[in-house]
C-alpha cells in the first residue's frame, strides 16, 4: 500500500466524507412522520359547536417542520442535555475535530449544541440517540475517573485520545468498550455533520457552492485524472 493511502489521518478522512456526502438529515424523522405534523387543535367540547363558515381555514403556520422559515429558524422543542453534559461533549468533539492551521475546532462552532438540538427532538430515532448520548457521557466520565482519577474535561489531550482509541471502532472494540464505541460512533457522525455544515467547515474542505458564477470551468484536471475521466 502506498504512503499516500496510509497517511490519510482522521481529519482528512472526515473531510473526504464531508465532500462526498450528498445530504445529511438535520432531524431524524422520516418523511411520513413529517407529513403527519399538524397544528394541534383543541379537544372538541361535549356538544359540537356551531361551525363558522366565514372563518379562515386552519393551515400550518410558517416555521413548522413542514413549512420552515429558514431565514429565522426556530427550534420548537426544549433542549434536554445540561451544561455538564455539554461540556463533556464539547471536549469529545474537539478530540474528533481539533483546531488546525486551516479551521477552528468543532466545539468552537457549536457542534455540542447541534448534538443537543438533535437528540432533544421529539422523534423516535432522536429519542433513541438521546439515550445513547446521555448514557455515553456518563460512561465516558466514569471511564476517565477510573483510568486517570479525573473527569474527562480535565484530562490531557493524550489521556483523552487514549480512551478514544479504545472506542474508535465498534467492530474492533473489546467487549467492555462496545457500549462506549457505539456512543463514540454516534458522536463522530453528529460532530462531522455539525462542523461541515458551518461556514468554517465548508471553508475547511474548500467548498465553493451556493455562490453565483459567471461561468463554470468544470472539474480541475487533476480531479478528472484521478477519476479516470481525463481522456
Amino acid at each position: 500500500m502506498s504512503e499516500e493511502k496510509t497517511n490519510l489521518g482522521r481529519r482528512n478522512v472526515l473531510r473526504l466524507i464531508a465532500t462526498t456526502a450528498a445530504a445529511v438529515p438535520v432531524i431524524g424523522c422520516s418523511e411520513k412522520v413529517a407529513q403527519k405534523v399538524v397544528v394541534e387543535e383543541d379537544k372538541p367540547a361535549a356538544k359540537p359547536a356551531v361551525k363558522n363558515l366565514d372563518a379562515p381555514k386552519q393551515t400550518l403556520a410558517r416555521g413548522t417542520p413542514t413549512d420552515p422559515d429558514l431565514l429565522n429558524p426556530v427550534v420548537p422543542w426544549e433542549m434536554q442535555l445540561d451544561a455538564g453534559e455539554l461540556a463533556v461533549l464539547a471536549a469529545l468533539c474537539d478530540v474528533i475535530i481539533p483546531a488546525d492551521e486551516i479551521s477552528p475546532s468543532a466545539s468552537s462552532v457549536g457542534a455540542q449544541n447541534y448534538i443537543n438540538e438533535y437528540v432533544s427532538a421529539p422523534y423516535a430515532n432522536n429519542k433513541a440517540d438521546f439515550v445513547t448520548v446521555r448514557g455515553g457521557v456518563v460512561w465516558l466520565d466514569g471511564e476517565s475517573r477510573r483510568r486517570f482519577d479525573a473527569p474527562f474535561i480535565e484530562l490531557s489531550e493524550s489521556q483523552k485520545t487514549a480512551i478514544c482509541e479504545d472506542i474508535r471502532w465498534t467492530r474492533t472494540a473489546k467487549p467492555e468498550f462496545r457500549a462506549g464505541a457505539r456512543f463514540f460512533a454516534k458522536i463522530r457522525v453528529l460532530t462531522a455533520t455539525a462542523f461541515y455544515t458551518t461556514e468554517e467547515g465548508m471553508a475547511d474542505i474548500g467548498y465553493l457552492g451556493n455562490r453565483p458564477m459567471a461561468s463554470f470551468p468544470g472539474a480541475p484536471p487533476e480531479v478528472l485524472k484521478r477519476l479516470g475521466l481525463d481522456s
